[in-house]
């Protein structure tokens, strides 16, 4: 991690050349890239592989852009994919891309996931607002060399790591929204029925491999975070079987609301 913030600023630099500035930066999951269009009006848009420190995306389901868009009035970076943990990358850099959104001027963002539900209620097709997680990943994006600033500015509160303020203004306007904790796990197996009940004693909602880290790195450089999870299965123990094209599959049926909530979202920012 030692060059990674000298990285971020580079590649903020490439970023901010190639799309100019954005207010918001959103962060689409698996299986979210065919709402892409109903988001809003597409701008422009560049390859994150222009990105030194982002690499090829290599999960089915996750697009390889960076897409500036009109959203809601907004100014509004929407990346089309994200790297994992357990594809074998360092914390780093699955927090990259967020990083250069927020050094280009984001103060608010988005992160989207693919999710299993622990919730019956809450069963495929559900989009559940995160209300706080459980980094269960075993590591952290603010591991490594101190971060520039101020000496011990890695230690970050994240007593409201996702905003409040988002989350009561969303709900506001769509109250049929539910929201939930998300447990972030590294992956890429799915959960064990007994590990599901670990979750669910520890006070989970939704079960993915993502998002976490993003948000740690996101309210560490002081974004405003809001997550949205959607949900594609039940949890282990609660259905027959899971597979990620299952997952893929549920994500493309989803119908506007998914894209309605992005747009909420956009809009109170």
């Amino acid at each position: 991690m030692d060059h990674c913030w000298e990285l971020v600023e580079r590649d903020a630099a490439v970023l901010e050349d190639r799309l100019g500035r954005h207010e918001v930066a959103v962060v689409l999951g698996s299986g979210w890239a065919p709402h892409l269009d109903r988001l809003g009006d597409e701008i422009g848009r560049c390859p994150l592989g222009t990105l030194s420190g982002v690499p090829a995306p290599g999960v089915p389901g996750h697009g390889g852009d960076a897409v500036s868009m009109e959203v809601a009035a907004h100014r509004t970076l929407v990346l089309t994919g994200r790297s994992h943990l357990y594809e074998g990358h360092p914390a780093s850099t699955v927090v990259h891309a967020v990083r250069c959104a927020i050094t280009c001027g984001a103060r608010v963002v988005i992160l989207t996931n693919a999710a299993g539900s622990l919730r019956a209620e809450a069963g495929p097709g559900t989009p559940v607002l995160i209300r706080d997680q459980l980094n269960l990943t075993g590591t952290s994006p603010l591991i490594g060399s101190e971060p520039p600033g101020e000496p011990g500015n890695r230690f970050v509160d994240l007593s409201d790591l996702y905003s409040r303020r988002l989350r009561d203004a969303a709900q506001a306007r769509l109250p049929e929204l539910r929201d939930g904790v998300y447990a972030g796990l590294v992956g890429p197996q799915y959960e064990t029925p007994a590990e599901v009940e670990a979750l669910d004693r520890l006070g989970a909602d939704l079960a993915g491999m993502s998002t976490v880290l993003e948000a740690i790195a996101a309210r560490h450089l002081g974004a405003e975070v809001a997550g949205v999870s959607l949900v594609t299965n039940l949890a282990a123990g609660m259905t027959d079987s899971i597979d990620h094209h299952q997952v893929l599959a549920a994500s493309g049926r989803a119908d506007d609301g998914v894209a309605r909530v992005i747009r909420t979202l956009v809009d109170v920012a």
